[in-house]
């Protein structure tokens, strides 16, 4: 009965390519977001503390990592994704399927989330800072029993959104053949009209994005409660 309604209302949908490709995205996310994180928390830690009046205030190297991040963050990802193929081929060794979406993947939301950590941190009372400068804490000691801590609640809001992001990325990434649900809507809903597999991907994406988001929420809430 079911298995008859579904086909009446979406005859073009093959359910077992829908389960490979949903399966693919969570692949691309999951992997993309934990090299975004590796890679964007050191970085907005570093910016925040090289920016003026932080503990290792210098000049030079704010200017040169913020305009990094500036830069990164102005290119459209659509373009991102066209500019490093050369770069994706030399570190996966193609620039087609799943596992060669996630480098732009990570260029393209790693100094967004370093942003994000960065203002998470300038957040953080300067007090506290200094009472821990006080009792002779280290810079090191500072970042990872002060600063983080404190803004846990802060980056974790950040990650969540960007790994929200990252799941609108990934659907981008059809565009050049790197798999997943938004490449299946690509060749299927656009290229051959096959409007309800577009539909079917797009509420699976956006049922996607609710369930991190609301797993993010909950994770911001129990931290900030203690």
């Amino acid at each position: 009965m079911m298995e008859n309604l579904l086909l009446e209302l979406f005859p073009n949908v093959l359910w077992p390519e829908i389960w490979k490709t949903f399966n693919e995205t969570l692949y691309m996310v999951g992997i993309a977001t934990l090299f975004t994180a590796l890679i964007g928390l050191p970085l907005g830690v570093l910016v925040f503390l090289t920016a003026p009046g932080q503990l290792m205030q210098n000049r030079f190297a704010y200017q040169v990592l913020s305009l990094v991040i500036n830069v990164f963050r102005s290119i459209p990802f659509i373009i991102l994704l066209i500019l490093i193929i050369p770069f994706t081929k030399f570190i996966v060794g193609t620039s087609l399927g799943v596992t060669a979406a996630i480098p732009p993947l990570v260029i393209g939301t790693a100094p967004f989330f370093a942003r994000l950590v960065e203002t998470s941190l300038r957040e953080v009372d300067r007090g506290v800072i200094e009472m821990a400068q006080s009792m002779g804490a280290s810079t090191w000691q500072i970042i990872t029993r002060v600063l983080l801590p404190e803004a846990r609640p802060g980056i974790l809001a950040g990650l969540t959104i960007t790994l929200v992001a990252l799941v609108g990325y990934s659907a981008m990434s059809g565009a050049i053949g790197g798999g997943g649900l938004g490449d299946l809507a690509l060749r299927y809903g656009y290229q051959r009209f096959q409007m309800d597999v577009t539909l079917v991907a797009t509420v699976i994406m956006i049922l996607l994005v609710q369930v991190f988001q609301v797993l993010g929420d909950r994770l911001v809430s129990h931290f900030s409660r203690k």
